[in-house]
């Protein structure tokens, strides 16, 4: 059976899908790696050094690993702190350099269509969705019913929130409300946007979400089978927010499902998950492992059908 490979290079992570056909897809191998490419970005609006050699490398590893796997095509794509650098030029040609892959820059929408491919053929609840898909550096808002009908992309996300508003450890009180004021007016008209009010299922999708659902199981390890559809209610991302903001980066990292080197951004993205669900009005998201990897993969295996 066909394998493919798909690799995400977020603004926070890294991360490797193997795949082949399946009920819509087999996971052969998953992997997620903090590499914080998007470092500084906001800031500077240049890649930093370390940040990039660290990720290439990474991106190399994936690569060899996915064809020591059988995959027979390779996606990379690269989302918000590579569309935002002045010098993602030096990006492209490393990767390529290191794999032969020419690595793609996806624009905010084509991030937000290849989101929700992924992400709604693999949970359940009712048409129309919106599939709520916090990066590192952005987020989008993705409403449809099995395709995407309306969409928006807002450039904030759990690392560019925490580099523009939360400088402390643990965060004052005057840094969470200028944190979450930031949020919600970016969110605000995204939601009047995209009408993403009206849908009647919220399916969250990325780390800052499953991180938070796996908090709320009280986890002691991250466990993606228990995490995926999982509901997770409005009222716990409230009490979560609350608690992770009273605690420092080194004890969040003891938590036993907080991925290394997602504890100093984690408050970051729990607030602008808490103010989107605000914003919609809805008292749960369903979360999905599933994600813009698994639509990566998809138009992989569909082009082979072509």
């Amino acid at each position: 059976m066909t394998r493919v490979a798909a690799i995400d290079c977020g603004t926070n992570s890294t991360r490797l899908l193997v795949a082949q056909e399946g009920s819509p897809l087999a996971t052969v191998e998953r992997e997620m790696r903090v590499t914080r490419l998007g470092y500084g970005v906001d800031r500077t609006g240049r890649l930093d050094d370390a940040a990039l050699a660290r990720t290439v490398d990474v991106i190399g590893d994936y690569h060899d690993r996915a064809l020591g796997l059988g995959a027979g095509r390779c996606r990379i794509a690269a989302t918000s702190a590579i569309r935002d650098a002045a010098d993602r030029q030096r990006f492209l040609d490393g990767v390529a350099a290191r794999t032969g892959v020419q690595a793609e820059v996806l624009t905010g929408d084509e991030e937000a269509r290849t989101a929700f491919a992924g992400a709604t053929r693999s949970v359940g609840g009712d048409p129309p969705y919106v599939v709520l898909d916090i990066g590192g550096g952005s987020t989008e808002l993705i409403v449809g019913q099995r395709e995407p009908e309306a969409l928006a992309s807002r450039q904030i996300g759990c690392v560019r929130l925490t580099e523009r508003c939360l400088p402390d450890d643990p965060p004052s009180r005057e840094s969470l409300e200028a944190a979450r004021e930031v949020a919600r007016t970016e969110l605000d008209e995204a939601v009047a946007h995209t009408g993403a009010a009206t849908a009647r299922t919220v399916v969250g999708v990325a780390g800052t979400v499953t991180t938070l659902a796996a908090l709320h199981l009280d986890l002691p390890r991250y466990d993606p089978g228990r995490i995926h559809g999982t509901c997770l209610p409005r009222h716990a991302v409230a009490a979560l927010t609350d608690r992770l903001a009273a605690m420092t980066a080194a004890e969040r990292a003891e938590l036993g499902p907080m991925a290394a080197g997602r504890e100093d951004v984690i408050v970051g993205g729990a607030i602008v998950l808490r103010e989107a669900l605000d914003l919609l009005g809805t008292s749960e998201t369903l979360v999905s492992e599933a994600d813009i990897l698994d639509g990566l993969a998809l138009s992989l295996l569909a082009g082979l059908d072509t």
